[in-house]
């Protein structure tokens, strides 16, 4: 008898906590339960746009200080023209080597931003091109022209853009930049 009873204790204590756990699965995930720290969960913050009070001009967004640059980021003394595209191309020089992984990451990138315009071969036959959306054909990188071309111009054109190719500054980054070029200037001209 004593035995039996000991059984239902555990069998109720057993189905409680079943009761408990299931209780406490709700079909709202969004719901955190209990806040521990309400300043934390429901910030004070402002939208960067918004108005703010703290401010004497009521702007949340802060105008950095004259002469800062973000991190990672490196200024060039350079305009998007003519005259700066060749005083580039005298000033800067590819700071990387001929190195299997440095072409391996120029021809990646080449692959994933150039090839749509400049063409696998580089030729300037780029599906953009062949199917007509481009009426006028970029330039092709394997002519003897672009071979005369210094680095720094290369560089100068890929960061602000030159004729009708825009500027890809936002899309590639200075180092893969430089990748590029070397493997403009090794691999395409062996697929020419």
């Amino acid at each position: 008898m004593k035995r039996f009873q000991f059984n239902k204790k555990i069998i109720f204590a057993a189905g409680f906590a079943g009761v408990l756990f299931l209780s406490s699965c709700d079909r709202d995930h969004n719901n955190p339960g209990y806040v521990y720290f309400p300043d934390m969960t429901y910030s004070q913050a402002y939208e960067s746009y918004s108005e703010n009070p703290n401010f004497a001009n009521d702007m949340t967004m802060r105008v950095p200080p004259e002469g800062t640059v973000p991190r990672g980021y490196t200024p060039l003394p350079y305009t998007a023209d003519t005259i700066s595209r060749v005083k580039a191309g005298l000033e800067l020089k590819n700071p990387f080597d001929y190195t299997p992984e440095n072409l391996a990451r120029g021809k990646e990138m080449y692959t994933r931003v150039c090839l749509q315009c400049h063409g696998d071969k580089g030729d300037g036959k780029g599906r953009l091109y062949t199917s007509g959306v481009f009426t006028y054909p970029p330039a092709s990188l394997v002519n003897n022209k672009v071979k005369g071309i210094p680095d720094g111009q290369i560089f100068h054109t890929i960061t602000y853009g030159y004729r009708i190719m825009r500027s890809h500054a936002s899309i590639v980054r200075p180092d893969d930049r430089w990748k590029i070029i070397l493997y403009i200037r090794r691999d395409l001209e062996k697929i020419k």
